[in-house]
């Protein structure tokens, strides 16, 4: 589940991973996601994990930011 936070608000949310080439994998569709929808989250990754938060433009999380958050869990999901 995404967290939401405040000052600045965001949502945050950390992936756990077995092996770092699935992080590898991981990066890429998540690279292919932002260049489509021109969304540039802050990413972080270590070896077995990658932590993503996405800055809200409003107060209220949008249905644009809810799908791009959805369509990375299903990225992760399909791993």
């Amino acid at each position: 589940m995404w967290k939401q936070r405040e000052s600045p608000l965001r949502i945050e949310k950390r992936f756990e991973f077995e092996e770092y080439s699935r992080i590898s994998k991981f990066m890429k569709l998540i690279d292919e996601l932002c260049k489509e929808k021109n969304v540039y989250p802050n990413i972080s990754f270590g070896k077995n994990f990658v932590s993503i938060t996405i800055f809200l433009g409003s107060e209220k999380l949008t249905k644009f930011e809810k799908d791009f958050s959805n369509q990375i869990d299903s990225f992760y999901l399909g791993m």
